[in-house]
């Protein structure tokens, strides 16, 4: 495949991947309509630089070890989802407490935990304690790779076009999301969110404690 071929294509895979509501979506959106733009642009940066690994990873074919092998595989899997659902159950925890959510501050106090390092931790290690992640690089970007080339150049290149419409979206996640700040910043509001978002997360764990 040709390199301006294989951009295209590969940025009409990874820009359907993108807009699919997921995980990312779901942490993105509460925490910008909570008010924490930092927090929220740390997350977003987060998630770009676990997919920057991943591509990295598999360019090098290190990643292929996940696919090999089924115990690393199952350990990455068992460790994301215990990840998951440990932030999703405290989540719930705190709203049924009364008790703010992990991460946040008073109105008009900011935090250490609201700021973009600490997004950026939550971000990173959701995107790479999720081997869906690696085994989607595993699986589809050697296909885009062009035959006899500098594959690690490519893959980055590639990774790095998936980056950008992953940074394009999320600013429009985030702008959208800030529009609805005052309403779901409400004490009610912020529980039935934090309710909403932490039965999403956790179940996203539970799907990937069970996935196959």
């Amino acid at each position: 495949m040709e390199p301006t071929t294989a951009l295209w294509s590969f940025a009409l895979v990874v820009g359907l991947l993108t807009l699919t509501p997921g995980l990312d979506t779901a942490l993105i959106l509460r925490t910008s309509a909570l008010g924490h733009r930092a927090r929220a642009w740390g997350v977003v940066l987060g998630i770009q630089t676990g997919t920057l690994l991943w591509g990295a990873l598999t360019s090098l074919g290190v990643t292929a070890l996940l696919t090999a092998s089924q115990l690393a595989y199952d350990i990455l899997r068992w460790a994301g989802a215990a990840y998951l659902v440990w932030i999703g159950a405290q989540m719930l925890r705190n709203t049924f407490r009364g008790l703010p959510a992990a991460g946040e501050a008073d109105e008009g106090h900011a935090t250490a935990e609201d700021s973009v390092a600490a997004g950026w931790r939550q971000g990173t290690l959701t995107n790479l304690l999720n081997p869906k992640v690696g085994a989607f690089y595993v699986a589809v970007l050697p296909q885009f790779l062009p035959t006899g080339g500098d594959h690690f150049t490519m893959g980055l290149l590639l990774t790095g076009e998936h980056i950008l419409l992953g940074l394009l979206w999320s600013t429009v996640l985030i702008a959208f999301a800030r529009l609805l700040r005052d309403q779901l910043r409400r004490p009610r509001a912020r529980r039935y969110l934090d309710r909403l978002t932490g039965t999403v997360i956790a179940a996203f764990g539970v799907r990937l404690a069970l996935s196959n």
